[in-house]
């Protein structure tokens, strides 16, 4: 049992927290065997993970409102170190790190908070959240019993728990905080550090406690946890988890519902589905507090993005996607499944363990049957029964005799009873809709008519006027912020992570006797790096040779050179430092081991007895050309459209917002590989590295599932589209600077907003019944029975409305969406009442009963209803679809 704070203290705080609006009185937290006590009752809690840096303030709100909206109780994120204290001792808690008014929107919101201080993260983010900076304190070594380092953890945990607490968001101070968590995954490298990683993982644990913040500590993947924390499971699946004392409760802190994108790597799905499967076989074995990661992924803007190589979309194939929009059926059937979790909560925590019943080889009910002289004061108002039955045969259905009654259970699925007779869920029969989003048509890069091209929009030519200007960035030294060295030096002992870029230069004096030698022995001289990551460009005399990219892979390469002094450049580059293992402060960028020249006439060619020019960055990068003060400094020169692709080379144009409120993309398809600036805020890196062409095919939910499985986007650049906050625009004369390092076409980059332009939806007469005005007390006043017909549930996004109904059929339709077709059987006026219903709503609801249809279309069938249609802006809904 974890102690709460006094209650006095909390109700002197009352009348400040009143003011802050925040939307709850004081409550303590702590926790049983079972669960987490708020407020002294036990909760079956749902959390939404969703990280502010990887989204803008303006976007929270809405985030957060359809985390509530979609059944969640929490939302859970981490604190990201690097954001908050770039430089060391100097914060920032503005902008996208004002973590403050992220907690504080929670909490007017009425949602509780789960804070991952860490202060290491992971969470494909750069240096796993770590701030350079730290590394380069003398004698650090990185988590483990190591004081320079403990020193600096400790002081940042406390600078976060003293912030939260002087702005009063702890539960006991009328916050939503219930939840903090120390560390991270720590025991997936603890044995990496032998005994020093024992005792670090009780300092920690020690050093948290004596914070006093309040509320319970967590350690994630942590078997050895000490008592006082409650070690929580990461995972795919995690019912099978159990912590390590009777004492705990069981917590799953990271549900990976998707997975991150890699440069060049297909883009992973996860079925919602086998989604639905985990959570329900989670909390059927006992789990009581879940969180998805992610229920938002959001953008890794700027140089965020963790490594080596993982894409600037963290869209996570999460159930809101990177522009916030709901991604559908994932969100729909989701929500589904909390509303019937939420029916069997009173039975869920009034029970310590379920009763295990054996239905069959390969299921399996979990029966939670509240004792009566229990049921009156600890279950409130609902069924003093709730079961989950389980199919985990990955191939057959079943059918399962449960308390007398036959239930058919899909193959692996879960059924959810809330009054242990009624199915009102079961998790591989999806009833929402499906949403397929469609980017607009192209918007002008413009200004100053000087070059037209044609665009199609609507099948009709169109001239959309588009003008570029260009700048060259130097293959050289460029400023006096530059040393010479003897040595190769390690890439980000000299960089500092201020810059992807770092370029060393020398001098290479070739012989005539090198040259006969090579012409004699026709043999060209070679380049040789033990070691390397993750990109290596090559230049030798002004001229681009070669490039490498990989992790940590050898570099062998030829070169061309001329008698006399040759200048060799190498330009090293990190996409995303490492962010996951043990050591991090060891792993470094740019070159391990020797780097030198073979085959010359004497010999090898030590490079690293050389003397080397080091310049740090790009002249445009430092210069701040993307900014708009700064760009009109520049020395910027018209582009042509017949121009040749040009690397290392700035582009720069103009473009209008799109109309609307639509989130908006940039088309950066045509481009190779670089960073993009609109108005001075960084996009983010892009790359058209394309994805393996093999691998994708067929998805089946059933079975364990892996990251490969599901994958899709084969054969096509992993990443080309760019989400530019709305909030980063103005109406017109935006700013656009790219630096492209490959070549591209620019003159082909658009502009387009994003929306959800068709819905479809499958719901047959079997389906179970919508359960959100469902409440557990229904099951205890038999009014379960007047709710149980089947609805179909069709919306559109935030301001937009149905506009027509494209295809409705009740009764055998066939295909699926997009490519509907009628059936044998078929309601006549299936159309023409589900366009009166829908048509010109923003969402609307239709019964799934023959009466409603004019009669029973074919007796004898389960009859479905099948419906497209088409949503556009409430402001267009007349006008024709672009």
């Amino acid at each position: 049992m974890f102690p709460g704070r006094p209650l006095f203290a909390a109700l002197l705080c009352f009348s400040l927290i009143i003011q802050l609006g925040v939307s709850f009185a004081p409550f303590n937290v702590s926790y049983d065997h079972r669960a987490l006590l708020i407020d002294g009752k036990r909760r079956m809690l749902i959390s939404a993970g969703i990280h502010y840096p990887r989204a803008t303030p303006e976007m929270w709100p809405d985030l957060i409102a359809k985390s509530k909206e979609g059944g969640a109780d929490v939302i859970q994120t981490y604190v990201f170190w690097n954001g908050h204290e770039p430089v060391r001792r100097q914060y920032n808690f503005e902008g996208r790190y004002d973590i403050v008014k992220f907690v504080k929107l929670v909490g007017s919101s009425g949602l509780y908070l789960h804070l991952r201080i860490g202060p290491y993260v992971c969470a494909e983010w750069n240096f796993g959240g770590f701030p350079v900076w730290l590394r380069d304190i003398p004698g650090i070594e990185f988590r483990t019993d190591n004081a320079p380092f403990k020193d600096e953890m400790q002081r940042f945990v406390k600078k976060i728990v003293d912030l939260m607490q002087k702005e009063m968001l702890f539960s006991w101070q009328g916050g939503p905080i219930i939840m903090l968590q120390i560390e991270n995954e720590y025991g997936n490298v603890e044995s990496s550090f032998g005994l020093r990683g024992k005792d670090y993982v009780k300092w920690a644990a020690r050093m948290a406690l004596e914070l006093d913040a309040g509320v319970p500590w967590v350690m994630c993947q942590q078997a050895d946890a000490p008592d006082i924390i409650i070690n929580a499971c990461n995972g795919f699946y995690c019912d099978a988890f159990w912590p390590n004392s009777a004492n705990k409760p069981k917590l799953w802190t990271e549900d990976w519902n998707g997975w991150f994108a890699s440069w060049g790597g297909r883009t992973p799905k996860r079925p919602v589905e086998d989604i639905a499967f985990a959570v329900a076989r989670f909390f059927q074995r006992g789990g009581s507090f879940h969180n998805y990661y992610m229920y938002f992924g959001g953008t890794n803007f700027g140089r965020s993005s963790g490594g080596p190589f993982y894409a600037t979309s963290y869209d996570y194939d999460a159930p809101i996607d990177e522009y916030g929009l709901l991604s559908q059926p994932k969100w729909g059937h989701l929500k589904e499944l909390h509303a019937a979790i939420k029916l069997c909560e009173p039975a869920l925590v009034a029970v310590d363990s379920p009763q295990y019943i054996k239905l069959g080889p390969m299921q399996e009910a979990h029966v939670y049957r509240v004792k009566e002289s229990l049921y009156s004061t600890q279950s409130g108002n609902g069924s003093s029964c709730s079961a989950f039955l389980a199919n985990i045969d990955e191939h057959k259905t079943a059918s399962v005799t449960f308390l007398g009654q036959v239930y058919k259970l899909p193959p692996w699925s879960v059924s959810i009873l809330p009054d242990c007779r009624t199915t009102v869920f079961n998790t591989a029969k999806v009833g929402a809709q499906t949403s397929i989003k469609t980017v607009e048509f192209d918007l002008p890069l413009f200004r100053n008519i000087s070059v037209t091209q044609p665009l199609m929009v609507q099948n009709k030519i169109s001239y959309v006027p588009k003008t570029w200007m260009t700048l060259k960035e130097p293959i050289s030294v460029w400023s006096e912020n530059n040393f010479t060295i003897q040595g190769v030096l390690e890439h980000l002992n000299v960089t500092k992570d201020h810059s992807d870029y770092l370029w060393r230069i020398t001098r290479i004096n070739v012989s005539a006797e090198d040259i006969s030698f090579w012409e004699e022995n026709q043999v060209i001289p070679t380049l040789s790096i033990d070691s390397m990551r993750d990109i290596l460009h090559i230049f030798v005399n002004g001229q681009l040779i070669g490039s490498v990219i990989g992790h940590w892979v050898k570099v062998v390469q030829p070169i061309q050179l001329l008698q006399g002094y040759n200048d060799l450049v190498l330009l090293s580059q990190t996409v995303g430092l490492q962010n996951y293992g043990a050591f991090l402060e060891k792993d470094g960028a740019g070159f391990k081991g020797q780097v030198k020249l073979t085959r010359f006439k004497n010999g090898e060619i030590d490079l690293s007895e050389y003397s080397w020019t080091y310049q740090v960055g790009l002249r445009g990068e430092f210069q701040k050309i993307f900014t708009i003060d700064e760009s009109e400094k520049a020395e910027w020169t018209d582009l042509t459209p017949d121009a040749s692709p040009s690397t290392f080379t700035w582009y720069k144009t103009f473009f209008d917002a799109p109309n609307g409120e639509n989130p908006v993309a940039l088309d950066l398809g045509s481009m190779g590989k670089g960073q993009a600036w609109v108005n001075g805020h960084h996009i983010g890196r892009y790359w058209t590295r394309v994805a393996p062409k093999d691998g994708c095919g067929k998805c089946d939910y059933r079975g364990h599932y892996h990251t490969s499985k599901c994958a899709t986007n084969c054969g096509n650049p992993t990443q080309i589209w760019y989400h530019i906050p709305r909030s980063w625009l103005q109406a017109s004369n935006n700013l656009l600077v790219l630096f492209e390092e490959t070549g591209g076409k620019p003159f082909e980059i658009s502009v387009k907003s994003r929306s959800t332009q068709t819905i479809c939806a499958e719901v047959s007469e079997s389906h179970y019944p919508s359960l959100q005005n469902w409440s557990p007390s229904d099951f205890i006043d038999q009014n379960s029975k007047n709710k149980m017909t089947p609805e179909m549930h069709l919306q559109c996004d935030d301001g937009h409305t149905i506009s027509s109904i494209e295809f409705a059929s009740y009764g055998t339709p066939q295909g699926s969406c997009q490519m509907f077709s009628q059936g044998q059987c078929h309601a006549p006026n299936s159309l023409a009442l589900v366009s009166k219903a829908c048509q010109g709503k923003g969402s609307c609801v239709i019964r799934i009963l023959n009466s409603a249809f004019g009669g029973d279309p074919c007796r004898g069938i389960v009859k479905t209803l099948a419906v497209e249609a088409k949503c556009t802006p409430s402001s267009t809904t007349s006008s024709s679809q672009l």
